[in-house]
């Protein structure tokens, strides 16, 4: 049975205007997940989600909760076609706490079900916004939509999740987002993340042993992402596009980390220089933020030393320090 369109939804010939619902996601039990299925609750917006069978991570009562791998089309086929959704966003991913992981791994996550998902969206004539979430990592050492440049096997993963992505669109009309975010930080991260282990280090007066930090990042706070998310959900005449998820604004690694160190007054040390960089390491990767903004109306609104100490008073009361 087909249910009847949310009142949220308001498709048009052109894109959406309005927020689509109800919402299907993957990766809701995720960090940038969970702060997602927080703010559309908040919106009164109906969600649905697939877990994985091993998540143990508890969705709220209001989330319809559906029990599959997205590499396996036949339960993600079976999701979606369940729910109707108007819109879906997909953030179920592997490697990005671990970046180096093997090649066939990396696809089989993160390409395998992009393609589940396309296809399952290709059979439900709801959909209205398909968002589905890269990295940062795609461009490599060079800045265009039109020279990707990956250099581990996660970012090249994304590349090859986005080209499938692509190929929906202009094959299938999928009307469909591709969002990369950039260096996400906040309460909830995993702890082998930069800024939650830099953070763990320094409330417990630790040495944290760390490359030379000479890379620049542009660090955006995770609500700002979730927001950024509802933005590409919303917007119209993105379809087919990819956006960057971003501050516009660079710092290097080693000055974060410095910053904790002042804004926790941490007696431990900073080793910078212990580590060697990873292989492939990019200097500088810029977000475009004027672009996101010009075409969907969204910024980041959390300035960097904010976001750190709102995750740091997270990290403190976590840890009882």
């Amino acid at each position: 049975m087909t249910r009847p369109e949310s009142p949220h939804s308001v498709p048009t010939e052109t894109g959406v205007s309005t927020l689509p619902c109800p919402v299907f996601l993957t990766g809701a039990t995720g960090f940038i997940g969970r702060r997602l299925v927080s703010m559309l609750l908040d919106a009164r917006c109906e969600v649905a989600a697939l877990v994985h069978p091993e998540e143990t991570y508890p969705l709220p009562p209001e989330v319809r909760t559906f029990v599959g791998d997205v590499t396996d089309g036949v339960a993600v086929g079976r999701a979606v076609e369940s729910v109707q959704p108007a819109g879906i966003v997909h953030l179920a991913a592997i490697g990005t706490a671990n970046i180096g992981l093997p090649m066939r791994d990396a696809c089989r996550g993160n390409v395998d079900g992009v393609i589940a998902l396309l296809e399952a969206t290709r059979r439900v004539a709801t959909v209205r916004r398909v968002v589905m979430i890269g990295t940062s990592y795609e461009y490599g050492a060079r800045r265009s939509d039109d020279a990707l440049d990956p250099f581990n096997p996660y970012s090249a993963s994304k590349i090859a999740a986005w080209a499938f992505a692509r190929a929906a669109y202009n094959s299938w009309k999928t009307p469909l987002v591709w969002v990369r975010p950039f260096q996400v930080y906040g309460p909830g991260q995993h702890r082998k993340a930069l800024i939650p282990s830099a953070i763990y280090a320094a409330l417990h007066d630790a040495d944290f042993p760390m490359t030379g930090g000479e890379q620049q990042r542009d660090f955006v706070y995770v609500d700002d992402v979730a927001r950024g998310l509802i933005a590409a959900l919303r917007a119209p005449h993105v379809e087919g596009r990819a956006l960057d998820l971003g501050t516009g604004t660079l710092y290097r690694v080693l000055d974060v980390v410095e910053r904790i160190w002042a804004l926790t007054q941490s007696r431990g040390r900073i080793q910078a220089g212990a580590l060697s960089y990873r292989p492939g390491e990019v200097s500088a990767i810029p977000a475009n933020a004027h672009r996101t903004r010009m075409l969907t109306g969204w910024e980041a609104a959390v300035k960097l030393d904010e976001g750190l100490r709102l995750t740091i008073d997270h990290v403190a009361e976590a840890e009882h320090v």
